[in-house]
């Protein structure tokens, strides 16, 4: 299992790049931005990859309802070339009360939705010409961006249709708030089940996890609490608490001794995950001496 980092983004441009620069000092295989209401992932990704040379760099995950499938390849694939074909791009279709709430769009058959999109997405990404027309979109079109290899694409999956056109259409799957147990019960089995049935590679299974190596660990999950809470109310997320009989997001995260957080780290290897995003929370120091530590891992 790989490890690599997933930066909150909710610092500075360059505080963000010096993240991703101190990920790849310290050995990991990645670093993924999220794509919420600050930066943008992927102009983020392109600025990282011009400034640290190696180390891989993803989305997770870009809101597909936001962007049309011909904006998205441009974009990706402009990413691509700025980092050297470091790119992995994840899509999802976010929660109803952002696309509806924020964007004012329907939110309709979101499944149906993500299925059409990679349809029209995949090709475009290849330098296809596209005349797609399906029930949630339309796109018709080329996008040309010389040198640029199609990158890897994930898709934000937890529920079983999901993660079934994930396995079919795409390369893997980028998951959050998800435990090892549910990844090796349900989610890796179903994206590897659709995988085989469609004839496609064994799929990536890229998951997130908040760590932190700390001796006052309810302070850290009450600071979990109290900046993620709301989103615990999201239904897709209150389903998922449920599966894993969880109250709150807080509860997900792992936060103790240097043991405990080893034994989180060797449950998510065991349970089939490719690569593991660490998220690391606490304190400063407490974030600094965790990523460390987990990077001392693999």
């Amino acid at each position: 299992m790989r490890i690599g980092l997933y930066a909150t983004g909710s610092a500075g441009l360059d505080e963000i790049v010096e993240d991703v620069a101190a990920a790849e000092e310290l050995g990991l295989a990645s670093a993924f931005l999220p794509q919420l209401t600050a930066w943008d992932a992927l102009t983020v990704a392109a600025v990282a990859g011009q400034r640290v040379p190696r180390i891989g760099l993803g989305t997770a995950v870009v809101r597909t309802h936001a962007q049309h499938p011909l904006a998205l390849a441009g974009q990706a694939l402009t990413a691509q070339a700025a980092t050297g074909g470091r790119l992995t791009l994840g899509i999802g279709p976010s929660h109803r009360e952002i696309i509806e709430g924020g964007y004012g769009l329907s939110y309709d058959r979101p499944a149906r939705h993500v299925r059409e999109y990679l349809q029209a997405l995949r090709p475009l990404l290849r330098g296809e010409t596209v005349g797609f027309r399906g029930e949630t979109l339309t796109a018709a079109g080329t996008v040309d961006v010389p040198g640029a290899e199609p990158p890897d694409v994930l898709v934000a999956a937890l529920g079983p249709v999901l993660l079934g056109i994930a396995g079919e259409l795409a390369d893997g799957t980028v998951t959050v708030w998800a435990g090892p147990e549910l990844l090796a019960e349900h989610v890796v089995p179903k994206i590897t089940d659709a995988a085989n049935r469609a004839g496609r590679p064994a799929p990536r299974v890229v998951a997130s996890a908040m760590l932190s190596v700390t001796s006052s660990p309810e302070r850290v999950r009450d600071d979990i609490r109290g900046r993620f809470g709301a989103a615990g109310e999201f239904a897709s997320y209150r389903r998922l608490l449920r599966q894993q009989g969880k109250a709150g997001l807080e509860d997900t995260v792992t936060a103790g001794d240097e043991d405990l957080v080893a034994a989180t780290v060797r449950r998510f290897a065991t349970a089939g995950v490719t690569e593991l995003l660490v998220s690391p929370v606490g304190t400063g120091e407490e974030r600094a001496r965790t990523l460390a530590f987990v990077a001392s891992l693999h």
